[in-house]
């Protein structure tokens, strides 16, 4: 759904126009992208298109026969993957009234927040396609599927543990592809099956301590769970794989420009919005991005519609 009308008016704004309030604003945890913070970052793109060259056909070699054998010949191929970067951006409108009204630095308090808001759009494009441009490449959790590496939360074995660690379970779906897992990202209800496994003498076993913080990791590898809103428990519950071939880059960093003339109009071209004749100011956020799976072929699993650097825990 597109929107133009949205603003940023006066009763939006009411609880930063002083009264007799304390000069503190309680703000929640402001998280950018888990998919970022994985993966893997290309250099900088310098253009909205790039190739990325990727092994597709391995060499062979053979043994000779005797002292005076015919030495064999291979070959080795490499496919082309691109990165098509494309916008993510935002106007936010704001009457220079309620600016002069109000007792705090707004952009200040705006700007963490579109940082926020651009890493859940990025996440959840790339974890579920959700809204993601038609250039870019299948999501994770739909690559995932195609490549036959889902797990049905109590689908392998007799609890979570057996899920995620055991045969079968999703940590070995990538490794079956040829790929060693590094990292997981998982919805925030993960957390509390994973602080209700126990062992036989009732002796929790994805906690060290009872008192202190505990640091999420399984097989070593840390569990990210992003609070930012693009997980999906309805369609996934946990994503582990091998991030280093998930690859992002961007073509332009996440910029902001402050406008007091022009206009705002919808899509017909009707004029929603003029800054200048209605004393308004505009902050732009734009960033341009783009993400790929390499997926290059390797010694465990040479059929690339079977291999996928990514398996995904489904609920039940």
């Amino acid at each position: 759904m597109t929107v133009y009308t949205s603003l940023v008016s006066r009763v939006d704004a009411g609880a930063l126009i002083p009264e007799d309030a304390a000069r503190e604003i309680v703000q929640g945890a402001v998280e950018g992208s888990t998919i970022m913070r994985l993966a893997r970052r290309l250099p900088n793109m310098a253009r909205g298109q790039q190739r990325v060259p990727v092994l597709s056909v391995l060499p062979t070699g053979y043994f000779v026969s005797g002292d005076t054998g015919l030495k064999q010949t291979t070959e080795v191929n490499w496919d082309n993957k691109y990165l098509y970067a494309e916008e993510i951006a935002v106007i936010v409108p704001i009457p220079k009234a309620v600016l002069d009204d109000a007792d705090y630095d707004l952009w200040a308090e705006i700007r963490p927040r579109l940082i926020e808001e651009f890493g859940r759009v990025f996440d959840a494009a790339v974890m579920f396609g959700t809204n993601a441009p038609a250039a870019w490449p299948d999501d994770l959790l739909t690559g995932a599927t195609a490549a036959g590496n889902t797990v049905t939360l109590g689908g392998v074995g007799a609890d979570l543990y057996d899920d995620i660690m055991g045969v079968g379970g999703v940590i070995s779906k990538v490794e079956e592809d040829g790929f060693m897992v590094n990292g997981h990202i998982a919805a925030l209800s993960v957390r509390g099956m994973l602080r209700a496994m126990r062992a036989t003498d009732g002796v929790p076993i994805f906690m060290r301590s009872l008192q202190g913080t505990n640091t999420y990791e399984l097989d070593g590898s840390p569990i990210y769970f992003p609070r930012n809103g693009a997980m999906d428990a309805a369609q996934a519950l946990m994503f582990s794989g091998d991030w280093s071939q998930v690859v992002y880059s961007l073509r332009q960093d996440m910029t902001y420009t402050i406008a007091t003339e022009g206009v705002i109009s919808g899509d017909g071209g009707a004029v929603v919005i003029n800054l200048f004749q209605q004393d308004s100011v505009a902050l732009r956020a734009v960033m341009r991005v783009a993400w790929q799976v390499p997926n290059p072929i390797n010694r465990v699993q040479g059929t690339a519609a079977n291999r996928y650097p990514v398996a995904v825990l489904k609920p039940a």
